[in-house]
């Protein structure tokens, strides 16, 4: 860890600066920026000491609300809940503010990512260079191998060779799409015998598509072309013909593979689904973020014995039906996920040699990485139109958002970049954001490019602002209950009302189980039938199969004929505790509900602390692999707390519920040559973290786990 007593810190302009993370700044991410190293610094320091006040005074205004809230429901205890008077109580606190007159947004230059394609997102932590370029590359994957390789047909494949049978199934499979999407009038692509280009037109055994405007260019000759280019909602698709393919000569055209745009951007994430609790880890996460925007990231690992070597994609030119040259990127558009207001790194110290705030750091630090691309002449392309795109989680209310608007404004200065460079992506994903979007909306107007919804933070800030409000409802029962649906819904409606349709993302959550395609192909459609315009995916192939519901679905249309609707949600229907009013819970549901929730903390805390991974596969109670990070994290630990506090369950109950699953989480992970057991002494860093999380839940602020996590995770280091 970075630590001052190491002498590892120095001086610039009056801040205390780990030493690992001035030299990071002054030798690689400065050169090629235009920026003066002097003028940085002050800048920074100027930052750090007259924004971090403010910062603390947010936090301050979120505790004195919280400690109101809590007074509030304990005063009402012994009376019936009547929602008209609590929402008139969070109105006369400030917790709701009034909603002002209605506005268009005035973002300018998103790119078309956000403007007009819709499809999937991926989220990666920055820290993993092998991930991120994975996530990178995504932006084209294979629907073969997406439909061989996964259950989405049904059932996964056996181990061993390749399965000819299987395969045919995937060509016939993919030819159902094709015909869905772009139908040939006369025939199936099943069954076409030759494509090629007659008089800019696509034939098709010597017929055309029932839509020829679908036709978008072709790549090699037009009598055997090599790819054939296919558009539709603005999404592309590539057909590939190599007759010398294991696949293409078993075709009757030599179609070899089909290859979709699936996703069209990724959230490169320096918060939740990362471990950075001092200036190593954050110098690793700023440097993948630095390989991205000069383009020249790679990462060599061994994989089934053979060394390999991974680097960003190249565009793709294709000819256009008029014959000039036609671009497509190669690379998803990468946004980079900020952290909170919340934490302080002691990367750098304040003038009173306090821990920044780390969100200050991570303004300054990733937008000015972020003018590497901005000034490239030639080479790969992030932003086509000069932005930078900044997601900014964990703010609550709209005083929050203008803070963060403040923020860009003064990096942007400091960096000499036109105001409203940087983009903002809002995360409504805390209770005080929602019951207040509009107004968080209007708060950064000329930065929106993206609002979004998740389930899982929100339910935990849900439950620790209604803590003392009684106990809550299992989990799968909350994500019944009538508020999740008006959420979901006042998001996409708030979202299209101030004029984010063509201009910004309107987002849905994450798909947590990665191995589950075909329930995933079941369901996550309903997101752009919904009217979001994008939606998190856990991995390039889940990107590919969920493009197939953007080709199903035009999220244009949806979307102006929501808005010809009008809002179907307001706040009094988000104000609609999830309680738990007439349980009938049975002593094994209780223990059943709490192991679940046990399990997967340890399941994920214990990677976190004692290997600093921030996001990973962690099986569950069923032993069904589920994405996990601090998100999740929060939640199954709020949740416990609340049961706790409420007297659901015992204190004892609880650690020994917690040892109980240690044990299986050992077990579940006995493969892992890097993974310390927790059991049978519980008395390692990472248990006692997990147990934290949990006994002193209620007093965590908003329900967060990154105090805990980084208070262990340094005291790991240290040792």
């Amino acid at each position: 860890m970075t630590d001052r007593s190491d002498n590892q810190y120095v001086d610039r302009a009056g801040l205390q600066v780990a030493g690992v993370f001035a030299s990071f700044i002054e030798n690689r991410a400065l050169p090629g920026t235009g920026v003066d190293a002097a003028d940085l610094w002050a800048g920074f320091a100027t930052l750090i000491n007259d924004f971090g006040p403010r910062n603390r005074a947010l936090l301050d205004e979120r505790a004195s609300l919280q400690s109101q809230i809590d007074d509030w429901h304990r005063s009402q205890s012994n009376t019936p809940h009547d929602p008209d008077v609590y929402k008139a109580f969070l109105e006369n606190i400030g917790y709701i503010v009034p909603e002002g007159d209605d506005f268009h947004i005035e973002t300018e230059n998103t790119d078309p990512e956000f403007a007009t394609i819709a499809g999937p997102q991926l989220v990666v932590p920055v820290t993993n260079a092998r991930f991120v370029l994975n996530a990178a590359n995504a932006r084209w994957g294979s629907l073969y191998d997406a439909f061989y390789g996964t259950d989405a047909m049904g059932a996964p494949p056996a181990p061993g060779p390749f399965d000819t049978g299987r395969g045919a199934r995937v060509v016939s499979r993919s030819a159902v799409f094709l015909d869905e999407a772009f139908p040939i009038t006369g025939t199936s692509h099943a069954q076409a015998e030759s494509y090629c280009i007659v008089d800019g037109q696509l034939q098709v055994d010597g017929t055309g598509l029932m839509q020829p405007e679908k036709f978008a260019g072709y790549q090699g000759s037009a009598d055997a072309p090599d790819a054939i280019l296919l558009r539709n909602n603005n999404l592309h698709v590539k057909l590939v013909f190599d007759r010398s393919h294991p696949i293409g000569k078993t075709t009757a055209s030599g179609l070899a593979d089909v290859t979709l745009e699936s996703a069209i951007s990724a959230i490169i994430d320096c918060e939740d689904s990362v471990a950075c609790v001092d200036a190593e880890d954050k110098v690793l996460a700023y440097g993948n973020w630095l390989g991205l925007m000069q383009g020249d990231l790679s990462e060599t690992f061994d994989k089934n014995g053979k060394t390999i070597t991974r680097d960003l994609h190249g565009d793709q030119t294709f000819t256009a039906p008029d014959g000039s040259d036609l671009t497509l990127k190669g690379r998803a558009l990468l946004l980079v996920r900020n952290v909170g207001h919340l934490m302080t790194n002691p990367t750098v110290l304040d003038a009173d040699g306090n821990p920044a705030f780390e969100g200050l750091l991570d303004a300054m630090v990733t937008t000015l990485i972020a003018m590497h691309d901005l000034k490239k002449q030639a080479g790969l392309r992030n932003s086509t139109t000069g932005s930078v795109y900044v997601v900014k989680p964990k703010m609550h209310g709209p005083a929050e958002v203008a803070f963060a608007n403040d923020i860009f404004s003064h990096v942007e200065t400091v960096l000499g970049l036109p105001q409203y460079t940087v983009k903002l992506g809002i995360m409504d994903e805390e209770r005080r954001t929602s019951v207040n979007l509009k107004e968080c909306i209007r708060a950064a107007r000329h930065r929106v490019c993206f609002i979004n919804t998740g389930f899982l933070d929100r339910t935990g800030d849900e439950i620790h602002t209604s803590m003392e409000a009684g106990p809550f409802s299992r989990k799968d029962f909350i994500k019944r209950k009538g508020w999740i649906t008006a959420y979901e819904n006042q998001n996409v409606d708030i979202g299209l009302e101030c004029g984010l349709s063509g201009k910004a993302q309107i987002g849905k959550g994450m798909w947590a189980a990665p191995d589950n395609m075909a329930a995933m192909l079941d369901s996550k459609i309903e997101h752009p039938q919904a009217g979001a315009n994008c939606a998190w995916v856990p991995s390039p192939t889940a990107a590919t199969l969920h493009a197939l519901h953007y080709h199903k679905v035009d999220v244009a249309a949806v979307q102006a004929r929501l808005l010809r609707a009008g809002r179907r949600a307001y706040v009094d229907a988000l104000l609609d505790i999830p309680l738990a009013r007439y349980r009938k819970w049975t002593d094994d549901q209780i223990v059943r509900e709490v192991e679940n929730n046990a399990q997967g903390i340890l399941g994920y805390v214990v990677r976190w602390i004692d290997q600093g991974i921030g996001c990973s596969k962690v099986p569950d109670i069923n032993d069904v692999g589920l994405m996990e990070d601090r998100a999740t994290c929060r939640i199954s630990a709020q949740h416990i707390a609340n049961w706790l506090h409420h007297g659901v369950v015992s204190r004892d109950q609880v650690v020994d519920t917690m040892k109980r699953m240690a044990e299986i989480v050992d077990k579940q992970n006995a493969g892992d040559p890097q993974y310390r057991p927790m059991a049978p002494d519980y008395d390692g860093i990472a248990f006692q973290a997990a147990c934290d999380l949990v006994l002193l839940g209620r007093d965590q602020p908003s329900g967060y786990t990154e105090p805990v996590l980084h208070a262990r995770r340094l005291e790991y280091k240290a040792q």
